[in-house]
């Protein structure tokens, strides 16, 4: 038995048994508290309040020029809410867990949160149409359906998701603990650096922490779906294996002795046995004396082939015929012998 810290990564021998997240009232409660903080952000840009003039102001005060020393390193962290970079090392990581756990819901999970990130804040962006802090066009104007698309912060919403969903799907309640930490601060960061870029309003930021934080609360009731799609995925890969299986079995195996002949398309003659014999071109149709005197009769030896001298030579007559090919014989005509009478 290893006792060492890599035998935690091999294969479990069976599913571990793992406490699904369900909808609890505390639970309900954060998800409807967000949900209005959602909304009143909303409302608050609409209406070109408060929060629209503290948008200016950041905008105008510039941050990347501030701190221009922190340009280059936030450049590279900002990649954290990128939603291809991310998604594909989130993936990498919840696909060695489903192998190891024997399970597809951290990667059901996944998509279910992706899937419900793009449908929800996509539609946001597209029905708002809110310019960015480089392409305003008027000072103090909320800048929305001028065909714009950053409202709400896309990469502060992916980042929120994208590494929450590490603690929701975490085994244990220490891990959860200090998952959502590092999640929050990560998310926290990746917000505030689209802010000091100048490629989000401070507004869309904090929409961008709301529409991630709804998706993860929501989660819990896509759960009985996710276990239905499990299950039938599960089911279509045991059919496939049983297919393949009994293919296997209907192919026969021809096995061959040591030193043998391989299975061949044509069969072998065995050594020693004699040649069948090949009737001659002509004989088979039984007419003209060649084939009479050819025939064997019942009880009498055949007959000797026939010669015929010429020059003081015998020449046996042949029976075979000359290849003929698409273009006629391949072999050059010659002239009967003449005889001497």
């Amino acid at each position: 038995m290893r006792t060492d810290i890599f035998a935690r990564l091999d294969r479990e021998p069976e599913p571990p048994k793992i406490e699904v997240p369900r909808m609890t009232r505390t639970r309900l409660a954060l998800f409807g508290g967000t949900l209005a903080f959602y909304l009143a952000i909303v409302v608050a840009v609409l209406l070109s309040t408060w929060l629209v003039t503290l948008d200016w102001k950041i905008m105008l005060f510039r941050p990347y020029q501030q701190w221009q020393r922190l340009h280059a390193f936030l450049d590279y962290y900002v990649v954290l809410g990128q939603r291809g970079p991310t998604a594909v090392m989130v993936a990498a990581w919840l696909g060695w867990r489903s192998w190891r756990q024997h399970t597809l819901r951290p990667l059901l999970c996944l998509g279910a949160a992706l899937l419900l990130l793009n449908a929800t804040v996509g539609a946001v962006k597209l029905g708002l149409g809110r310019l960015g802090p480089h392409y305003a066009t008027q000072v103090g104007s909320a800048e929305l359906f001028a065909g714009g698309d950053i409202f709400p912060s896309g990469h502060t919403a992916n980042a929120v998701v994208t590494w929450g969903i590490l603690a929701y799907l975490a085994t244990t309640p220490r891990a959860r603990r200090y998952l959502s930490a590092l999640s929050a601060v990560v998310a926290l960061g990746v917000g505030l650096t689209t802010v000091y870029l100048g490629t989000h309003w401070l507004s869309d930021v904090l929409l961008g922490w709301a529409a991630g934080l709804v998706v993860l609360l929501a989660l819990p009731w896509c759960e009985p779906v996710l276990a239905v799609a499990e299950a039938w995925i599960l089911g279509v890969r045991d059919r496939l294996r049983e297919q393949l299986r009994s293919r296997r079995r209907l192919v026969p195996s021809l096995p061959v002795a040591s030193g043998g002949p391989l299975p061949g398309l044509f069969p072998q003659r065995p050594a020693g046995a004699e040649e069948p014999v090949r009737e001659a071109v002509g004989a088979g149709s039984g007419r003209g004396p060649a084939a009479r005197s050819g025939t064997a009769r019942a009880g009498q030896p055949l007959a000797a082939p026939r010669t015929h001298a010429a020059h003081g030579t015998h020449h046996a007559v042949r029976a075979e015929r000359s290849p003929v090919g698409p273009a006629g014989s391949r072999r050059p005509p010659h002239s009967r012998p003449v005889t001497g009478g």
